[in-house]
């Protein structure tokens, strides 16, 4: 009926159908050629992802050891890796798996390169040496010996007529290696240091050469000289070409060849290759402090890929002044905050063990990255209209940021206001929950509330002048210890806070004033939060309990129990008749609060779980730990419901069409479906009544003279033995499990046996032994048998003695006869 309330149905079923991983945890990073797929060492192990969406593909396992150094085939038909075992490992990437492997070095592989028609592939050690291998069939096809150090890069010469291998070490010598005639051509000395990074020119006739030694050299490849060398003032980690033409607009002009450089500073610079002189300088983000470790140039899709030393791919557009276009990231370190942004809540914003705020989009795992804390943001809460988020750091301060993700890339997430005025690190924020974002409390590890005032912010305006200074309306100090959560009742009047003191506390909104004091938690309180509808409010202790308390007289309603370690995070759930919590025993629980009991239990994440975040219709529930992994559930109540019903109705269908084949007595048809719907009473039955109906014939059949063509039947029917005969491997393993407990009870072992016999006579002992369960089965059916057959075999003896009795008695009677006889004579 027309505004009659929609029934709210408990969740009982949750499902994970997304992870947000490590990718990437520092060493080498490689795109193929075709800019399809993105190759990151993790640990000990090759990623695969696919490098439009983030999404993994495989993960080429390693052999315990770290990758040291690996290269794709230009083709994308090899991967070749090297590990710190010595191992180079050749893996097939259209299967994912090795093809083959061999020792390469005395000394881990440093560098590798593979030669343009993807038969080759050059290695550098750090035993000094290079060699040459050939892909396809595993062997060694030249070693070259020379350099004094490590062999820290290597490179093919573009042009596959030549066969030309370039080298460089950590001595700072490049050397230049002829494959036909096995010899070194040229050594090219100016580096003073390590050279990191080789790159040509499409026709050959220029190298450049990038090092630690703070320099770019550009060399004439026909006369192997150095033309000139460009003073980068960094560390340079790597240095390349982007495609002749290519116009990063930042001038009216530009230059034919741009040499692009990446190092220490964590900032990209173009230069020109014909003069010399610097074009253009990144502009580093506020507060960033990572360096660059390796950067690639992406010709098709014109980017240049910046990895950085805190593990993230930093995408930047070639053409467009090098503004960042995307980002990957690596390694999330542990996850301390979730919540849901964006106007359709298909982002989460994500605090880590870092001064970024990174927020992921759930469809394709990309990443925004915003920088503006100095120190590790520790808390954040989103405003239910997804647009605004506030962020708590070490720092002291905590930041409001404008999130509009349908804007561009580097505009997406901008700071528009910060809180200064804590004395320490801000461990708790909280968004007023009104439309309009009025105002926001924080909670610190000075023990002090805040409360902020944030009308001033029209978003777009406070864009183009800059983040403003916001300004407290009150500070109070509310607990003892450092204070870990705030949240706000429904119509913000009030809010509660939670802290180390071991008790939660509840304030006037308006006047700071205290309303009530929550005190039972025999350790510190992690978390609150209040009820969406009753006057309740949840908190969350070390105590490893979770409490509901009344609002009207602050008693405790609930106490429930059931975490075996500190209940870090709770969300309210199903109109608040449902609580999920999160806690250091790395398991998610939902409970019903009416019987307070737990219904779900779910155990994905291998750490604590620090928080949850649900969107606003909770048809998805983030949770992230210190695992570094963030999980994100959906609920499938609704789904498991419909196939529980679909599932009900389908048994009944079976059921009645079982029934009928008892009735018709199609035995062979309801033989099969008993199996199908695992029903071995309604089987014991069916084998029972037909071994009846035998000995029901067999006394009648003599004197009726019927057709004996079903007596040589084992169990009753030519037709029943023909389904015993033909059953699949499953059904046969089934039947097998009904017949073992069917021999442990005399009263049906009669069947079980005559069942046994007639499956060891259609099947071979091969068979019967292939079964899953053949050898439990076995050792159940033996000791069961013996028994039975010696109980037989007693039966038999004593049969005897009936026998023996009977006989007598006849002879009896006939001496009795005898006697009848003579008497009526006389």
């Amino acid at each position: 009926m027309p505004g009659e309330k929609e029934k709210v149905v408990a969740k009982s079923c949750f499902d994970c159908v997304k992870s947000i991983e490590s990718v990437y945890t520092g060493g080498r990073v490689v795109i193929n050629q075709a800019e399809t797929q993105l190759f990151t060492t993790c640990n000990e192990d090759i990623e695969v992802l696919d490098l439009a969406t983030g999404s993994k593909q495989a993960e080429l396992k390693g052999d315990t050891e770290i990758v040291t150094s690996f290269a794709v085939t230009p083709d994308s038909t090899y991967l070749v890796s090297a590990s710190r075992s010595l191992q180079i490992t050749i893996w097939d990437l259209a299967t994912f798996k090795p093809a083959r492997n061999f020792k390469a070095h005395e000394a881990p592989v440093i560098s590798m390169d593979i030669d343009a028609t993807s038969t080759l592939v050059a290695t550098g050690s750090a035993d000094s040496t290079v060699k040459v291998w050939d892909i396809a069939r595993g062997y060694c096809t030249h070693n070259f010996k020379g350099h004094g150090g490590l062999v820290t890069a290597v490179k093919f010469h573009p042009n596959k007529e030549r066969l030309c291998l370039v080298t460089a070490s950590d001595d700072g010598m490049v050397r230049v290696w002829n494959l036909k005639t096995r010899k070194c051509e040229s050594v090219l000395e100016s580096h003073v240091s390590v050279v990191k990074s080789i790159d040509f020119t499409p026709d050959g006739s220029v190298m450049v050469t990038g090092g630690r030694d703070s320099v770019v050299n550009v060399w004439n490849w026909e006369r192997r000289s150095l033309i000139r060398t460009i003073p980068v003032y960094e560390t340079v980690e790597a240095a390349g070409l982007l495609l002749p033409d290519t116009d990063p607009k930042v001038a009216d002009t530009h230059p034919q060849h741009i040499i692009y450089s990446a190092g220490e500073k964590g900032a990209l610079r173009l230069w020109d290759m014909d003069t010399g002189k610097e074009i253009f300088v990144q502009q580093k983000e506020l507060n960033a402090k990572h360096a660059f470790v390796d950067a690639l140039y992406l010709p098709r899709a014109q980017h240049i890929v910046g990895v950085t030393n805190d593990q993230n791919l930093l995408f930047y557009d070639a053409c467009d002044k090098l503004v960042r276009a995307r980002q990957i990231v690596g390694y999330n370190e542990e996850i301390i905050d979730l919540a849901y942004v964006g106007s359709a809540q298909t982002h989460l914003a994500v605090a880590t063990n870092t001064e970024q705020l990174r927020v992921y989009n759930t469809d394709n795992l990309n990443c925004e990255l915003a920088y503006g804390h100095k120190d590790i943001i520790l808390c954040l809460d989103a405003h239910r209209n997804g647009r605004i988020v506030a962020t708590g750091s070490k720092d002291n301060t905590a930041l409001i940021w404008a999130v509009n993700m349908d804007m561009p890339a580097n505009q997406r997430i901008t700071c528009i206001a910060i809180a200064v005025g804590h004395t320490e690190a801000v461990g708790a924020v909280c968004l007023a929950l009104a439309d309009d974002c009025p105002f926001m409390i924080s909670g610190s590890q000075d023990r002090t509330v805040k409360m902020w005032d944030l009308s001033p912010l029209p978003l777009e305006a406070v864009r183009e002048s800059g983040p403003i200074k916001l300004r407290s309306q009150y500070t109070f100090q509310a607990h003892e210890k450092d204070i870990n959560s705030i949240c706000l009742a429904p119509g913000d009047k009030m809010f509660a806070t939670g802290s180390q003191d071991k008790t939660a506390k509840v304030w006037d909104t308006a006047t700071g004033k205290p309303l009530g004091t929550l005190q039972g938690h025999k350790r510190g309180v992690w978390n609150v939060a209040f009820s969406p509808v009753d006057r309740v409010i949840a908190t969350t202790s070390g105590d490893r309990t979770v409490k509901l308390w009344a609002l009207s007289d602050y008693s405790c309603l609930k106490t429930l129990e059931g975490h075996t370690n500190s209940v870090l995070s709770v969300e309210f759930m199903t109109s608040g008749t449902q609580l999920m919590t999160s806690g250091s025993d790395g398991l998610l629980k939902l409970w019903n609060i009416k019987d307070s009991e737990c219904v779900l239990t779910l155990d994905k994440h291998e750490d604590k779980i620090w928080t949850l975040a649900k969107q606003s219709d909770e048809k998805f529930v983030a949770s992230g730990g210190a695992d570094s992994t963030i999980y994100i559930w959906q609920d499938t109540t609704q789904s498991e419901i419909n196939r529980l019903h679909k599932e009900e109705a389908e048994m009944i269908e079976k059921q009645q069409a079982l029934d009928n084949f008892l009735v018709a007595k199609d035995y062979r048809n309801a033989i099969t479906l008993a199996l199908s719907l695992d029903q071995p009473h309604r089987l014991l039955r069916i084998f029972s009544d037909l071994m009846m109906s035998v000995e029901h014939r067999d006394t009648t059949d003599d004197a009726e003279g019927a057709d004996d063509s079903e007596s040589s039947a084992i169990l009753g029917s030519l037709a029943v033995d023909e389904v015993v005969a033909t059953l699949a491997p499953d059904q046969l393993n089934r039947l097998l499990g009904y017949v073992k407990n069917w021999n442990t009870n005399g009263k049906f072992s009669n069947v079980a046996q005559a069942v046994l016999y007639c499956i060891l006579s259609n099947y071979t002992t091969q068979t019967v032994l292939e079964l899953p369960a053949a050898k439990d089965l076995i050792s159940a059916l033996l000791p069961y048998s013996e028994r039975h057959y010696a109980r037989l075999d007693n039966l038999l003896t004593d049969s005897f003695i009936v026998d023996y009795t009977l006989h007598a008695m006849d002879s009896l009677s006939l001496i009795a006869g005898d006697i009848d006889d003579s008497e009526e004579e006389e």
